[in-house]
């Protein structure tokens, strides 16, 4: 597993179990980047998305938490090349990366407890993209839509 980097970000309402997910995942041998935040001090969650973005651009797979995980994966998907998914069951954790190639697995910290939360990163990050002909197909649609919207931004 050592080969996949993975990068956790967090806002406050996040950060117990981004701990808990870090020490998981070091100890199951990931390299693991903490972009933070690094207590639980009031902080916007818009502004991890965007690191943790980053380094998903940069090669990294995203896991990335907030209360809810709904506005962290709001968010991180206005960030072209991104593609957050929010998951509560292992179902849709590994599904979103083999159809959809997602790169960044959002967590809602009061919806998920520590033991689904391991559960559901080892499904995301053991999960690969399967290559089909039909994802490939409707990730080129969302890659298009991504840029259909910087062209009439510019414009």
């Amino acid at each position: 597993m050592s080969e996949i980097r993975v990068t956790l970000g967090n806002d406050h309402a996040g950060f117990d179990l981004k701990l808990a997910l870090l020490e998981y995942l070091q100890a199951k041998g990931f390299a693991v980047e903490d972009v933070g935040s690094y207590d639980k001090s009031p902080v916007d969650y818009p502004d991890y998305a965007v690191k943790v973005a980053k380094s998903v651009q940069a090669g990294a797979r995203g896991i990335l938490l907030c209360g809810s995980g709904i506005g962290a994966s709001v968010a991180a998907n206005k960030i072209p090349g991104i593609r957050a998914g929010l998951a509560h069951d292992s179902y849709s954790a590994h599904q979103g990366v083999e159809h959809d190639d997602m790169n960044i697995l959002v967590l809602g910290a009061r919806v998920v407890g520590v033991e689904l939360a391991k559960d559901l990163s080892m499904a995301y990050l053991e999960a690969r993209f399967t290559g089909a002909d039909r994802h490939r197909r409707r990730l080129k649609k969302i890659v298009q839509l991504e840029e259909n919207v910087r062209d009439h931004s510019t414009s």
